[in-house]
Order: structure tokens, then sequence, then C-alpha cells
């Protein structure tokens, strides 16, 4: 890390270097920044910037650097935020100089974005091994930068007493301050910074903590949820309207079952209509011809007794299914946190 008092910039003015930043970065990022300021902070920061004397490369460079510096510390880059910094560099300074100019910031914020690195590659069985010994908070973190089915997976290796604990912090994780964010990226980045490569695009919130309960078995979730109504009702209520559950089918008009039934086995499809309600049971066999439909109750007849957590397993991999269809465009689920479903 460059030390402040290496810079030329060390004994500078916060409003000079916030100044020299807007002109380095253009009128339209420039714009875009003071739209977030009240009129005295404006009017401050415009009168510094018409005081401003003709400077050197080497501080713009250095205001630009500690600049890109902070933003990262406060999370005040977007997702995205190193290619904006590239464009942003390659335009104000041209391939070579922007280039280099990139691969020092990398260097600069390197221990923070290693302290991550691990975790999106790393096996979720790996990370249990150490996690569950961590502050709630931090568990919440690790969970946060981890795909919904990492994230599931992992939740799942917790002590119940914790689950709900973790979960409830996870949603809130969109308002912890930066400096909690640093300081738990270094405790992980000592522990597993071998496993592997990440990126640190995202953080938590509801949605997240949603999204990682679509990826529970229902009682496990149920469970969780129940804990955290008790602690927090208004977060309660915002992940179930974001879950998107099997029942949720109903909401899917017929070409959207008969897309799911092309894609989604047999077998897997009668073990997971048998545990449900007989509304979407019935969706799904008038989406059938007679006879398929004939076939699948004489099938579900057959099956006899099943076990709670087979019906489920089947019903997440056909959920998955709606998922992928989702993501590919062929059916939507917004109707099913309450808004029109659309084809």
């Amino acid at each position: 890390m460059i030390q402040n008092t290496e810079k030329p910039t060390a004994l500078m003015p916060g409003v000079r270097k916030a100044a020299i930043l807007l002109v380095v970065l253009g009128e339209e990022a420039g714009a875009s920044v003071m739209s977030h300021l009240n009129e005295e902070e404006a009017a401050l920061l415009s009168r510094e910037i018409a005081r401003l004397p003709p400077m050197s490369a080497e501080v713009a460079e250095a205001v630009l650097e500690e600049g890109y510096q902070m933003m990262v510390a406060h999370n005040y880059v977007v997702k995205g935020g190193v290619e904006y910094a590239r464009k942003v560099l390659l335009n104000a300074y041209g391939p070579d100089q922007g280039r280099r100019l990139l691969d020092r910031l990398m260097k600069a914020i390197g221990n923070e974005s290693a302290s991550f690195d691990a975790l999106q590659k790393a096996d979720p069985q790996q990370l249990a091994k150490f996690i569950h010994k961590e502050h709630p908070q931090t568990i919440a973190v690790v969970l946060s930068h981890l795909s919904s089915s990492q994230a599931a997976a992992l939740l799942q290796s917790l002590p119940a007493e914790l689950r709900a604990d973790v979960s409830l912090r996870m949603a809130h994780l969109e308002r912890i301050s930066p400096e909690i964010v640093s300081r738990i990226a270094a405790i992980i980045g000592q522990k597993i910074r071998a496993l592997g490569e990440f990126s640190r695009e995202a953080y938590g919130g509801v949605r997240a903590v949603a999204e990682m309960f679509n990826r529970l078995d229902s009682t496990m979730s149920k469970e969780i949820l129940d804990s955290i109504e008790k602690a927090d009702a208004s977060v309660n209520e915002q992940v179930r309207h974001l879950m998107f559950v099997f029942e949720d089918l109903l909401l899917l008009d017929m070409g959207g079952i008969k897309e799911v039934l092309t894609r989604v086995d047999r077998k897997i499809l009668t073990v997971a209509l048998k545990g449900t309600s007989e509304q979407l049971r019935t969706k799904f066999l008038e989406c059938m011809s007679q006879r398929g439909a004939e076939m699948l109750r004489e099938d579900m007849d057959a099956l006899g007794p099943v076990k709670v957590k087979e019906v489920e397993a089947a019903q997440q991999q056909i959920i998955a299914v709606v998922r992928q269809l989702e993501a590919e465009g062929v059916v939507s689920l917004k109707g099913a946190v309450g808004e029109q479903y659309v084809v």
C-alpha cells in the first residue's frame, strides 16, 4: 500500500483533492457527482475548481489514485468499478499510461480484494470447516459473496441456532459500514486466501437472502423465516415476498407450464406433484394430453408414500428449471412477487 506521506497530495486539503478529481474525471462525471451534493457543498467545490492553479501530471495522477482507493474503501464504486476505472484512465491518459496507472491501483487495492478472492470458487464444505466459529456478522458477509446455491449449502452446514441470526444480518448487510466490511475482509483473507479467486461484486440484502432460501428445502427455510419474524417482522415479510416457492407455479399460464413439462424428467415431476396442492396438480394435468395425464395419475398412485425430503428435492429441481427458463427469457416469474406475469 502506498503511504500518504509519499504522495504529492499528502498535505493537500480534501476539498482541493475533490476539485482536482472532478476535473480529471471530466465534465460528465463531474456533473454526476455534483448532482449528489447539497447546494452548500456544490458551491464550495465549484469555487475550489475555479481557483485551481495549473497542475502537474504527477499531482493529477496521485489524486486520481487516492480517490479511487477511497471509493473502494467506502464502497462507492458500483459493480464493475474496476472496469469503470479502466475506461476513465484509458480515456484520460491513453493506453500506455492508463494501463500503468490501473496496474498501480490494482496493486494498491489488492490486499482488500484478495481478502475475499478465495470464496467464489471454494467448496462450501471447505468454508464450513472454519466459518461456523466466526462471528455471525462475518458469516453474513461471507454468504453475501457466494452464489445463491453455495450460500444455501453453507447455511445448511451452520448450527440451527445460527441460521436465522446470520440470515437476518445478511438481509441488513447493504447498510453495513465499509469499515466493518474491510475489517471482515482482512479476517477472511488470512484464512482462505489459498483457496482460489473470486469477484467481490455483490453484498447482501433482502433479495440475496431470498435467493439463498430458494435453494434450501422448504422445511429449513420456513424454520429460519419463523425465527427471523420474531426478530424483525419487516425483513421476514420482504424475504417471503421475494421468494419463489413451488406453489408459485400456479402463476404461470398454460404455455409456461407446457414449457416446464418439456424440460422436466417425468419421474421428477411425479414425485414433485405428489406433495403439492390439488389445484397445482390439476393445472399440470390440464396442460398434458389425455393419455399423458392418465399415465401421470397412475404413476403418482403407484408411487406410494414418499419422504418429504424427496418431494422437496424434486420440487427444487423443477424450480431450478423454471429459473433457467426465466434466465433464457422464455417465462417470467414477476408474478411470483406480486407483479403481472408475462410470457
